[in-house]
């Protein structure tokens, strides 16, 4: 196998990081004009490598370094180019990157099956309320129609996005993989969390990956005039959210021993106007762990705090239920293989699970499945201050090109080095 070009990795890594409509930190959402730059700026940059590029109906795209058996199901990688608003240059980039670095990597050697590098479109939530919307749909569990109803105010709807992007919407199901399209698929990705840093750990090796359960609150008030309408006879629907919001965190810190979070990251407010009193307020929410009996509790508390308040305020309550994603399991027996590899490469590493949701998550449905992470600093991710060094950065992606190696060859010839 070839030497990992660490210039090249960190050179295409900065050069994506320009990408941006923010000054601070890198703010590229998905289907936008700045991903679609991004992307075709990267695979200008890897043309070299001479893939076979493919697009799905969706917008996902497949970069393929054929094996010498191209009817046998490949080996795939892979991550997201797409970023949160104001975040930072590593999230996904470097799953992309370092899956492009490991084919480089591997270009002398004889593959028996084909390896495919992902760009899976849409995983961050920060423009349609729906995250890991490209490999949901790569893997048929969801449809555009279902993610249309995330919609921000003043942005298109998703399927005005895919229109724009040059997708058909109602084609879709073309896009979707069935079980066994791929021998197995392996994405490397920043931990976005401080373990791995606070305990010296070069690689994670993830084993469960926490899924989230997205929904909205509805609060319904009465809009009234703010200087005309005495504190007592108000039915405030902010007032009420803001008990509401104090609510979710409540019912996920009581869960904190089992891993469960809890967050209300956005809050719309009608009509917005300083003298009138607040007459509708809608909370998005985002519920996550790996314990399905701990999220089932912190919902069933939330859940009856919006009646408590609901009866309590005189305002009118509802649920919108956006996504109910499932934790996971990943494969034990890739894990066990990158478990062995670190030993080789004397890596040190550390078995773990993902609090942050994944494009992985989804492609458990139609392959085995593995995740690696490497240490970013302090933990801080979906931030300007991201930052993953090169050298860590580096050591995951020599894990995950054996990994790609050792599953795109012949089983006979694995021992080789």
């Amino acid at each position: 196998m070839k030497k990992i070009n660490k210039e090249r990795v960190a050179e295409l890594l900065a050069g994506l990081a320009k990408f941006t409509a923010s000054e601070e930190g890198v703010t590229r959402l998905a289907y936008s004009a700045l991903d679609k730059e991004a992307q075709q700026w990267l695979l200008a940059q890897v043309a070299d490598l001479g893939l076979q590029v493919r697009e799905d109906a969706v917008g996902n795209v497949f970069l393929r370094r054929e094996g010498r058996d191209s009817a046998l199901p490949p080996v795939a990688s892979g991550s997201h180019l797409d970023s949160v608003i104001h975040g930072g240059a590593y999230d996904g980039m470097c799953g992309v990157v370092g899956a492009l670095e490991a084919l480089y990597m591997l270009q002398d050697e004889e593959l028996e099956r084909s390896v495919e590098v992902i760009i899976f479109r849409a995983e961050e939530s920060s423009r349609f309320g729906y995250a890991t919307m490209g490999s949901k749909l790569l893997t048929g569990s969801a449809t555009p129609e279902q993610l249309a109803r995330g919609t921000k105010k003043g942005d298109i709807s998703f399927i005005e996005a895919l229109k724009e992007w040059g997708c058909e919407p109602a084609a879709y199901k073309d896009a979707v993989l069935g079980e066994g399209a791929y021998k197995c698929f392996a994405e490397l990705h920043i931990e976005q969390g401080k373990v791995l840093e606070q305990t010296g750990k070069a690689i994670g090796i993830v084993h469960n990956i926490a899924a989230p359960t997205r929904f909205k609150l509805h609060i319904k008030g009465v809009a009234d005039h703010s200087g005309a309408t005495p504190m007592g006879m108000r039915r405030d629907a902010l007032v009420s959210a803001a008990k509401l919001i104090l609510a979710v965190n409540e019912a996920a810190t009581n869960e904190k021993a089992n891993g469960t979070v809890g967050t209300v990251g956005v809050v719309d407010i009608d009509p917005g106007s300083i003298n009138v009193v607040p007459g509708e307020v809608t909370l998005w929410v985002d519920v996550r762990g790996v314990d399905n009996a701990s999220i089932a509790r912190t919902l069933q508390a939330i859940s009856e705090a919006a009646e408590s308040v609901a009866a309590a305020d005189g305002v009118d309550v509802s649920t919108e239920l956006l996504t109910a994603d499932k934790p996971v399991a990943l494969d034990d027996a890739l894990a066990a293989q990158s478990e062995a590899i670190c030993v080789e490469k004397g890596f040190s590493f550390l078995h773990m699970n993902s609090g942050a949701g994944h494009d992985a998550m989804h492609m458990t449905k139609i392959c085995p499945t593995t995740m690696l992470f490497i240490p970013c600093r302090a933990g801080i991710s979906h931030n300007p201050a991201e930052y993953a060094s090169n050298e860590d950065i580096c050591r995951g992606i020599e894990v995950l090109a054996e990994v790609l190696r050792r599953e795109a060859i012949p089983r006979c010839r694995r021992s080789r080095g």
